[in-house]
């Protein structure tokens, strides 16, 4: 029950780490509010962080084939789920679609353990982040809904064995005195 990029796989990228420590601003008032930063960039008013290229990168956000071009498609096995067909998410917008085709796998899920008399014991859904390599952009690259269901079965002779030894531990358990 994922989605992902159609490898199927998460692509393993070193993290990167700042090495500069953050450098606090002077105080307006102070002696020393003539010094300027040298490693701070001017800001521009009005401008796109998209529309920036990032050091050490190849393209700009806005610019980056490698996003305008990533598909996402659904691995498990269940028809009625979005994504069975590679299609492509924009990075705005994958983070909610993902979490909502997730979420049709948990609403599965529920409808599975009606129709065959069971309880859901446990749904949890994981959502992955990755790093573009080309653009440096966060973005969402799959997720994993992990569903554990119960199913009681009355005619299992084990299961009606089971209930005649609880029925005979717990008899008298609970005696109301007040009587």
């Amino acid at each position: 029950m994922t989605i992902g990029n159609i490898p199927g796989f998460y692509p393993s990228y070193s993290t990167y780490t700042n090495s500069m420590a953050p450098v606090s601003r002077p105080a307006e008032n102070s002696a020393d509010s003539n010094i300027v930063n040298p490693t701070s960039k001017p800001e521009e008013k009005g401008s796109n962080p998209d529309d920036v290229k990032k050091a050490g990168r190849r393209s700009a956000p806005s610019e980056c084939e490698t996003c305008a071009n990533r598909k996402y498609q659904d691995g498990s096995d269940e028809g009625n789920v979005s994504f069975k067909a590679a299609a492509h998410i924009s990075p705005e917008s994958a983070g909610a679609r993902v979490r909502a085709h997730e979420g049709e796998h948990v609403s599965n899920a529920y409808k599975k353990a009606a129709q065959k008399n069971g309880k859901v014991l446990n749904a949890s859904v994981t959502i992955h982040t990755s790093i573009c390599p080309e653009c440096g952009r966060t973005y969402v690259s799959g997720g994993v809904t992990n569903t554990k269901i119960k199913y009681s079965d009355e005619d299992n002779p084990y299961t009606k064995n089971q209930k005649q030894i609880d029925a005979a531990r717990y008899k008298g358990a609970n005696i109301d005195y007040a009587a």
